[in-house]
């Protein structure tokens, strides 16, 4: 049976030159990059160029990467330790209704550690709307997080326009952005937008597992969360993960190689596979729809009458991978705060279905999954109680 894998925003199959590069760093440069000797040299060598090849995608500097273990560490690294460097100054601190689990957990802690947390609502598209930044920010304001592209409905946040709402309304607030879902497939600039600290992770985009970065703008004020060895100009103790590195360094080349044509090439796919479900009995999709606030990579629908995990499996029989959610929260038997938040009901968030999109994804594979979505949910009806 052949696999049709969309569940992407997930997690990614690394690609061939990423294979690659990571296994040259296990063979030739394993050394440590803290050692003075020549095999820390190596080393060293390689995760400078992982950092300029990151930083080119942000139009950054090597300097302002930080390598991690991935989006939630990098997360909780930013919020934390953003706002606890600022914490004499004041202790207000702003999010969205519909951030990742790794945001939302880290304001739980900093509501524990006495900041006063303000949630942003969003409208039906999944969108903060700046003026509503602009009314909450404090004299006190000292961090505003907001992801870039959000995991489950693919809504593009106005990172821009909030970014200047920021600096007209504080001159203390740092601004974090979660860009997990957003790196190496839409256009990032960090600096011109007025961020201090940017996510990324490499298995979202053909990279490992374990592996992600933090942007962090020169200059901007951060406190560690990890302790010890003193790598990373003291900001992120802990010897680097090579391999790992070397695996976002070239998923970053390859991303920035190809960016115009993967761009292009998800959104045609995404623009069949909507098509298509519009097509199809009982269905309706989540977020919006528009090229300039929808993710090319992202899909999520609600199936009237069939519940989420019942199609899931369903598909899977076929050979067709999907989601119920974002996979960081998919453990939980409580409705998605993000589709709560966009306003969907109990019965339409028990039916909804994330699809997500990669650049080994074809035109035939999105064609046979509308084909078997159109043969199984009639049949999955009958068995609805009326």
């Amino acid at each position: 049976m052949t696999e049709i894998y969309l569940d992407n925003a997930s997690t990614t199959k690394p690609s061939a030159p990423v294979r690659e590069a990571m296994l040259a760093c296990l063979q030739e440069s394993w050394g440590n990059p803290s050692s003075l000797h020549h095999k820390g040299v190596e080393a060293e060598i390689v995760l400078r160029g992982a950092a300029r090849a990151v930083a080119e995608l942000l139009k950054a500097k090597e300097k302002e990467i930080f390598f991690t273990s991935g989006g939630t560490e990098s997360n909780n690294w930013a919020i934390l330790g953003a706002a606890r460097a600022r914490k004499r100054q004041g202790r207000h601190v702003i999010t969205s209704a519909i951030e990742h689990p790794s945001v939302s957990g880290a304001f739980d802690q900093l509501r524990e550690e006495g900041f006063d947390v303000t949630v942003l609502p969003v409208d039906g598209k999944g969108l903060v709307d700046p003026y509503d930044l602009g009314q909450a920010i404090r004299p006190e304001t000292v961090l505003v997080s907001l992801m870039a592209v959000n995991n489950e409905i693919g809504s593009i946040q106005p990172i821009a326009d909030c970014g200047e709402m920021i600096r007209r309304n504080s001159s203390l607030a740092a601004f974090h952005v979660d860009a997990v879902q957003a790196f190496g497939k839409l256009p990032l600039n960090p600096k011109a937008w007025g961020v201090d600290f940017l996510t990324g992770s490499a298995h979202k985009i053909y990279g490992p597992k374990g592996c992600g970065f933090l942007y962090v703008a020169e200059g901007a004020r951060l406190l560690p969360i990890i302790h010890g060895g003193g790598q990373q100009k003291e900001l992120r103790s802990g010897t680097e993960n090579m391999p790992g590195i070397a695996g976002l360094g070239e998923a970053a080349r390859q991303a920035l190689a190809h960016f115009g044509s993967n761009r292009a090439g998800l959104y045609a796919l995404r623009h069949q596979f909507c098509q298509g479900l519009k097509e199809l009995e009982g269905v309706s999709l989540n977020g919006p729809e528009r090229d300039e606030e929808a993710a090319p990579h992202i899909i999520s629908a609600s199936f009237k009458d069939v519940r989420s995990e019942v199609l899931l499996h369903a598909l899977e029989e076929k050979g067709i991978y999907a989601s119920a959610g974002s996979a960081c929260s998919s453990h939980k038997r409580e409705i998605s705060p993000v589709l709560k938040a966009i306003g969907l009901d109990r019965a339409a968030a028990e039916s909804t279905l994330r699809f997500s999109l990669s650049v080994e994804n074809t035109e035939a594979e999105i064609e046979e999954t509308l084909r078997v979505l159109g043969e199984i949910l009639p049949q999955l009806r009958r068995f609805v109680r009326k």
